[in-house]
């Protein structure tokens, strides 16, 4: 699983669900999905449809999640806000 994911793409969605997403306990939630991040940034979480991602220095992370669809569902729902922030982009 070590390059699995894009963490660039992961990056660019915390940075969406930040902009634009409502505060919560632990930091912004978007369209179903929670940003959070620790006192100095080098740790980024981002979690939802039952799926925990840990992004830490080096771009190493950690994914959980009890079944593959779950995961599927979760990087699905990342594809969509960055889409949906493309399209936002070209109006």
């Amino acid at each position: 699983m070590k390059n699995e994911l894009n963490i660039a793409k992961l990056l660019a969605a915390f940075e969406v669900i930040m902009e634009k997403g409502e505060t919560t306990e632990f930091g912004k939630r978007y369209q179903g999905v929670e940003a959070s991040t620790d006192y100095d940034g080098y740790n980024v979480y981002l979690k939802g449809n039952g799926v925990e991602l840990h992004i830490g220095f080096h771009n190493i992370y950690d994914l959980k999640y009890d079944q593959a669809h779950l995961k599927d569902s979760f990087l699905k729902k990342i594809d969509s806000l960055l889409q949906d922030t493309s399209a936002d982009d070209h109006r």
